[in-house]
């Protein structure tokens, strides 16, 4: 028997493939057995990845997304899922906010989400079938920071559940994974700007460490997997327990002297 967590004779579309959690899609998903289409901003961020096929844009400009994709899916059809990763931040408090950084991060991290996967709705919707992940963050469902990338990751979430709602008669699924902070290139400038800073970060994290690219790979491989077929509309936290309470008020406000 088959079993549902494989992925054979499928082709995903991974975005931001060439990132560290890209990266990471790319290989759990091709040993899922899928065949993977990568789309990233430059051709050489996607030169040594093991690809069906490339697609590039720039997912901050809407409307050469929404065009790129349209061209895609002219030659080669829909893809049956599609793993919307792409991201950035910088604004890290509302200090560093003003309209133009505002307008850029919710450009790239929910406006061009909404470009890359509309005109791939509406292919999936006609065949009958598919499956989209939006990758979000725990910034989405409670506040650490980035507040307009967490005002985007949040506007993904009801975006997703829209599409699951609306679009389940289509047979298309929609769900989001919402990652803690994830170990990738990106944590580089914080801990070359303080070294000590992991050590503040983990006890907030009651597995005592941060989430790897591949935890939110193997998340995501599943969702769009057979073995995920009633599960549509929800978000999955990928976080080392973050979420699921406030450890370091345990340990030091209940617990300071055991």
């Amino acid at each position: 028997m088959t079993s549902p967590f494989r992925l054979d004779g499928q082709t995903v579309l991974v975005t931001g493939a060439g990132g560290g959690i890209g990266r990471a899609l790319v290989a759990a998903f091709r040993e899922a057995g899928a065949s993977v289409i990568g789309a990233d901003v430059e051709p050489a961020l996607l030169a040594d990845l093991d690809l069906a096929g490339r697609i590039l844009f720039d997912q901050a400009d809407p409307a050469a997304t929404r065009a790129a994709v349209v061209e895609h899916i002219g030659a080669h059809g829909a893809p049956d899922a599609v793993v919307a990763n792409a991201g950035f931040t910088r604004a890290e408090h509302l200090g560093h906010l003003d309209d133009a950084v505002w307008a850029s991060e919710l450009a790239i991290n929910l406006n061009g989400a909404y470009a890359l996967t509309d005109p791939i709705i509406d292919a999936m919707a006609k065949r009958g079938r598919g499956a989209l992940v939006f990758i979000s963050s725990v910034n989405a469902l409670a506040h650490y920071g980035n507040p307009a990338y967490s005002a985007a990751k949040a506007g993904l979430v009801a975006y997703s559940k829209a599409l699951a709602v609306e679009h389940g008669r289509d047979g298309i699924r929609s769900n989001v994974v919402a990652p803690g902070s994830v170990r990738t290139p990106a944590w580089d400038h914080r801990l070359e700007a303080d070294p000590a800073l992991l050590g503040k970060v983990l006890p907030h994290y009651p597995l005592g460490r941060l989430v790897s690219p591949v935890d939110v790979a193997n998340a995501a491989v599943f969702l769009c997997s057979d073995a995920a077929a009633g599960i549509t509309g929800t978000v999955l936290p990928v976080d080392a327990g973050l979420t699921a309470g406030n450890l370091r008020f345990v340990d030091e406000v209940l617990r300071p002297n055991d």
